[in-house]
């Protein structure tokens, strides 16, 4: 079988890592270009020894590959993603899938019409931590779920808002951050139906939020809370607890609590803890137990899952369709805020024509 020939479409952070995936050796796939106009870009690639083309038309026209890595500013996902659908070639799009529902509406319907694959750029789905973790809740061995906790608390430093962007609307950590956990809490306990949020900017003053509170309720009658803060000095985030990012510093927190009439799970350290069955009591012990699993660097899984979708294979892990659902929850947190109310997500993703 031959390499999968996967271009990058723009080389910036993102997309750099992108294109050491592909340039790692790996028999299912290889880098067959990158369209990006910058110097920086071009100097990189010439240094490497890969194509690299001033845009995505020629780079498609000229380099033709199979599949394409959409790793561009939000607000030009849909229309890369657009071009690749007409050429039939499936696509990964960097989270979150679109800048806006209507636009991610137009993409993914215009890829569902074509049957063409998009993959939605959420790589922890692809991370064993989470895939174990989904896998203990799908077991039932938590019993029915009733509660579930997500945490992400950082502190951002300073120059980090120095991006005039990251101080407006869409710049702050619901967007930019939370979006992985809504859907890393979707992976694990389905879909959420309803969300009511607060937001506030009393500690920085920017016009963008720095702290987020929601209450979600998912499809399965479970009740969950996220709350979000790029201005906390914790540790109880996915980054620091996963060892995922190695520019973070490691302790052993978790950022996520799945909660069942028989059991729970913590995550990412995977404390498993369970009643005996016939004995769930407040007034007996519980079993402890610390699932493992083998770190691995999700993307190059990505990857491999999106060589499958390309060769027909594999479903992605997590389609446009459901990056579109994960983007919708994450905007109705802003949306419930703004409106001083619950917002409806299935409601608010069909308002958006």
């Amino acid at each position: 079988m031959t390499a999968a020939r996967i271009a990058v479409l723009g080389a910036g952070l993102i997309g750099r890592k992108h294109i050491a995936v592909l340039r790692a050796g790996r028999p299912e796939y290889t880098l067959a270009a990158v369209a990006d106009p910058a110097p920086a870009a071009k100097a990189e690639a010439q240094q490497l020894g890969y194509p690299i083309y001033d845009t995505l038309e020629e780079m498609l026209d000229r380099a033709k590959p199979e599949g394409v890595v959409i790793a561009v500013p939000n607000q030009a996902h849909v229309t890369a993603g657009l071009a690749c659908i007409a050429r039939g070639i499936p696509v990964i799009v960097e989270k979150p899938i679109a800048d806006s529902l209507t636009a991610g509406r137009q993409l993914v319907e215009a890829g569902e019409r074509a049957g063409v694959g998009i993959l939605t750029g959420h790589h922890r789905r692809h991370n064993p931590i989470m895939r174990k973790a989904a896998e203990i809740v799908r077991s039932g061995v938590l019993g029915r779920i009733v509660a579930v906790n997500g945490l992400w608390l950082s502190r951002k430093p300073e120059d980090y808002f120095n991006i005039s962007w990251r101080r407006e609307p869409g710049g702050g950590p619901v967007l930019i951050n939370a979006i992985h956990d809504i859907d890393c809490l979707r992976m694990l306990c389905g879909d959420i139906t309803t969300v009511q949020a607060a937001t506030s900017h009393a500690a920085r003053n920017f016009v963008v939020e720095d702290t987020a509170a929601a209450t979600l309720t998912f499809a399965n009658g479970a009740l969950g809370t996220l709350l979000v803060s790029d201005t906390a000095a914790g540790p109880w985030s996915w980054e620091w607890g996963s060892r995922e990012n190695p520019a973070r510093p490691y302790e052993p927190e978790n950022a996520y609590l799945v909660v069942g009439t028989r059991g729970s799970l913590a995550v990412p350290g995977l404390q498993l803890r369970l009643y005996e069955p016939g004995h769930e009591n407040w007034d007996l012990p519980m079993t402890q137990t610390r699932l493992h699993v083998a770190l691995e660097d999700a993307y190059f899984e990505q990857m491999r899952n999106f060589t499958a979708v390309i060769r027909g294979e594999e479903l992605p892990a997590i389609s446009g369709r459901g990056g579109l659902e994960t983007l919708a929850t994450t905007l109705a947190i802003t949306e419930s805020a703004r409106a001083g109310g619950p917002v409806n997500v299935t409601a608010f993703l069909a308002s958006a024509t």
